[in-house]
């Protein structure tokens, strides 16, 4: 069935809550595990078409904010999921305290028990109210983000579409670029400022409500985190300034080199990797997916079946368009049993990546898309991006498809690319940690937090004032995540590091990789983070041994790599 295809029609709230009731009133009252798990199957079917009716309305929201219908649909959905938390964490209890708990444990496993636990501690009736509040602000931001019109040369701009000019070749036409973008950003800065200041003063209050000190550990447990700790993400930030820092530091000092610029370098310079300018794709977003394709049908039998499932029902949107929410994302079709590609094509090397990327996604959730419980169809987040960061990687031996004459620029840029992205990502988690640790810093203390960070963990970046709202520390506003989803950002750190891992093993034999990925992979939520590694036989990023030697491979081979002939 194509996405267009698929009906939509908003439940009833009350007739949800009830049904819901329903089902924990026959788990509580069942006299034997069959009737228990009957049930426990049939709850999992009726969940599964909520939620798909939730996404089937975020989807074209997403792809159009204007929609009026949609985007009442989507206030819709920002008061409903409280409501319907309220009900499901009285099922989840149920189901913990079910004198069947041990059967459901031998036939489920016992990580549904792990996260229905962790689940019990982020939800109280007292916070409905709060997360109907917490969805209404970052609605109102991304629909700050999609509205941006920016006046360039003549005519306007999205966020997305500006991009592109970001890594132009010409000196000042790039820096302009960097600086119209900045001015949106500055001429929206007090309303940034107030939506995300709302967003911590009540995230904080949220976390007190439920008998926490503030928000942080209840973030850990919104998160899903079921098998590390705040501790564990420290030494990992401790081991990236020791290990990748450095590493990330001379990339940067070689590109100043190869650009004829003095390091460190401001923002605009860093963006573009070599003087003849970036890698691009050789074709549009047509020629982008006849390559994809290619690449999926010839990489094994499952991603060919997959990605043609993708093409056939029209589940990518792709092109970035007038009111389109910005960035990229993955998300999941449960009744129909199919994963949704959203993305902002803006014609740069994003838009392989993002195929790539978001197909590392859709490929984890189709290969587990009737996997009961639900729960077991994604791991944890950085479970997650590991599908993802590592499928880019397993597109190398067919970057030629994609980027043509570029492809040496491709390859060296990407591989970089991992590495410095870490070092960014992990200041990112670094930064939310220190914002909700003191929730009433004033808009200029967070701010002045950013910038001081810039210099620990990218001291690439010249901060002299060259281009307002980036070197004045305020960066951070335009980073989706710390708004939408605090403390989702580590995860990408984590899984850079597993998908290093699998580059490293690509390089030496490309299929016994791919068995190791699909080891990982098949086995959908069904372990904790650490216990997938273990099984597919990879080092945790958790153990330093693994980032000092992925690191180490890594720098040898960006060192070594022949880039003659290439400006």
């Amino acid at each position: 069935m194509k996405f267009s295809e698929m009906q939509y029609t908003r439940p009833d709230i009350k007739e949800v809550k009830a049904k819901t009731a329903e089902y924990t009133k026959a788990l509580n009252s069942a006299a034997d595990y069959a009737s228990a798990k009957a049930i426990f199957i049939e709850k999992e079917v009726f969940s599964r078409h909520i939620m798909t009716l939730s996404t089937i309305a975020h989807i074209r929201h997403s792809i159009n904010t204007k929609d009026e219908f949609y985007e009442a649909e989507e206030k819709f959905w920002n008061n409903a999921i409280p409501e319907i938390e309220e009900l499901e964490q009285v099922w989840t209890k149920s189901l913990l305290d079910s004198p069947f708990r041990a059967d459901f444990e031998r036939d489920y496993g016992n990580v549904m028990f792990i996260n229905a636990e962790i689940a019990l501690k982020t939800f109280s009736p007292e916070i409905i109210p709060d997360l109907q509040k917490e969805n209404e602000l970052v609605t109102e931001y991304e629909k700050l983000l999609a509205s941006a019109q920016i006046p360039f040369e003549g005519k306007t701009y999205t966020i997305s579409q500006i991009a592109p000019l970001k890594n132009d070749a010409d000196d000042n036409r790039r820096l302009a670029a960097w600086k119209a973008e900045g001015k949106w950003y500055k001429d929206n800065g007090a309303e940034l400022d107030r939506l995300y200041d709302e967003l911590v003063h009540l995230r904080d209050s949220i976390g007190r409500k439920l008998g926490y000190d503030g928000y942080t550990e209840l973030g850990y447990y919104r998160m899903g985190r079921n098998c590390y700790t705040k501790e564990d993400v420290e030494k990992f930030r401790e081991a990236v300034r020791k290990y990748l820092v450095p590493v990330a530091d001379s990339i940067y000092r070689a590109q100043a080199k190869r650009l004829g610029k003095e390091y460190p370098m401001s923002f605009a310079d860093n963006a573009l990797l070599f003087r003849s300018g970036n890698a691009k794709p050789c074709g549009d977003d047509k020629a982008i997916l006849k390559a994809a394709k290619k690449f999926y049908d010839e990489l094994s039998q499952e991603t060919s079946k997959f990605f043609n499932i993708m093409l056939d029902g029209e589940l990518l949107d792709l092109l970035s368009t007038e009111g389109k929410q910005g960035g990229g994302y993955c998300t999941d079709l449960g009744d129909y049993g199919v994963p949704f590609i959203f993305a902002n094509f803006n014609g740069t090397r994003d838009d392989v990546e993002t195929v790539t990327h978001e197909a590392g996604h859709a490929f984890a959730f189709w290969l587990n898309a009737d996997r009961i419980p639900i729960s077991y169809i994604s791991p944890s987040m950085e479970g997650c991006e590991v599908h993802s960061m590592s499928m880019e990687f397993f597109s190398w031996p067919w970057a030629k498809l994609f980027f043509g004459d570029d492809t040496r620029k491709f390859l060296y840029s990407h591989l970089a690319g991992a590495l410095t992205f870490i070092p960014y990502g992990t200041m990112v988690d670094h930064f939310q940690h220190s914002v909700f640790e003191n929730p009433d810093w004033s808009p200029r203390e967070r701010h002045n937090e950013w910038k001081r960070l810039l210099g620990i963990y990218m001291p690439w970046m010249k901060l002299d004032g060259e281009i307002p709202f980036y070197s004045e520390g305020e960066g951070w506003q335009r980073q989706h995540h710390i708004y939408s989803f605090p403390f989702y950002y580590i995860d990408y750190c984590l899984a850079q590091t597993v998908a290093l891992e699998f580059w490293a093993m690509i390089q030496k034999d490309v299929k016994d990789a791919w068995k190791h990925y699909m080891a990982y992979t098949r086995e959908g939520g069904s372990m904790t983070f650490t216990d997938l590694l273990a099984n597919a036989g990879l080092d945790s990023p958790f153990d330093e041994k693994c980032l000092l030697g992925v690191c180490s491979a890594a720098k040898e081979w960006l060192e070594n790599y022949d880039l003659t002939g290439i400006e």
